[in-house]
């Protein structure tokens, strides 16, 4: 991509992406979503505003099977910052996140007015979490963390740490896990999208902008049920249905290995 092209590309981006969060804006003050910003009916809001965010970015959400409505704890795969638009643009979910999210620049208070609920890591907060976490799913509010706690190129599944998983016993309600895909257009898992390494925000955002149009395929898998269960023996079990539904997911949806 040459100068000019770059210079006409980021200049419309520029101009897209403030206008999709001005209308995010609108949105949490126009409905007044920071007054109850956990109330379920606000989810259909973020729906709207992630698959805006989606456009934006370049990204195709492809949903494989039915995405459920039934109140649970939501866990993902996690890939990239871009996960958050792919997920609430398929699920109504409201978003778990890093507490240094809330302090970036217009989109922290954005995702606060969205209803993300913030967590401070190793700070003794996760008790504290879990309570909030089992209280909401017993008001069936729907809400979605990252058990992984880190990003990866998306190929695989690391550990599943599932401290808060002991809020869905408490609440009895079941673990509606989803594993997501990023493919590029030559069919290969993408390698751009993953948010890795040492490479800052900003420029993970700058290539984010110039990649070609990339397919996120998000795939909801059979709920668990959380009856019988310990917070280890539902975690190893959490982990376990994400990994093969991850590959299940990848042998659908990868039609060429990836180049090196």
């Amino acid at each position: 991509m040459n100068a000019i092209s770059k210079f006409f590309l980021y200049s419309k981006k520029l101009i897209t992406g403030t206008a999709t969060v001005l209308q995010g804006f609108y949105l949490v003050y126009r409905y007044g979503l920071y007054k109850d910003s956990n109330n379920p009916k606000n989810t259909r809001y973020v729906q709207y505003f992630c698959r805006k965010l989606c456009r934006e970015f370049n990204i195709e959400v492809k949903v494989h099977g039915e995405i459920p409505r039934t109140p649970a704890l939501w866990v993902s795969n996690h890939v990239s910052w871009l996960d958050i638009a792919i997920l609430g643009s398929g699920a109504r979910v409201f978003f778990l996140a890093k507490a240094e999210i809330e302090k970036w620049p217009l989109l922290g208070k954005l995702a606060k007015g969205g209803g993300t609920l913030f967590i401070k890591r190793g700070s003794g907060d996760s008790v504290r979490i879990r309570e909030q976490i089992a209280e909401f799913l017993k008001q069936d509010i729907p809400v979605l963390f990252f058990p992984e706690a880190t990003t990866t190129d998306g190929t695989r599944i690391k550990k599943v740490h599932g401290r808060i998983l002991g809020a869905e016993i408490e609440a009895q309600r079941p673990v509606q896990a989803c594993v997501i895909c990023y493919v590029n257009q030559n069919g290969e898992q993408d390698m751009v999208a993953p948010y890795i390494g040492n490479i800052s925000f900003a420029e993970h955002v700058k290539k984010v902008i110039e990649m070609p149009q990339v397919t996120a395929h998000l795939m909801a898998l059979p709920a668990i049920s959380v009856e019988g269960h310990t917070v280890e023996t539902l975690t190893a079990l959490v982990q376990q249905k994400m990994v093969e539904g991850l590959a299940t997911l990848q042998k659908e949806v990868v039609t060429s290995p990836r180049s090196n």
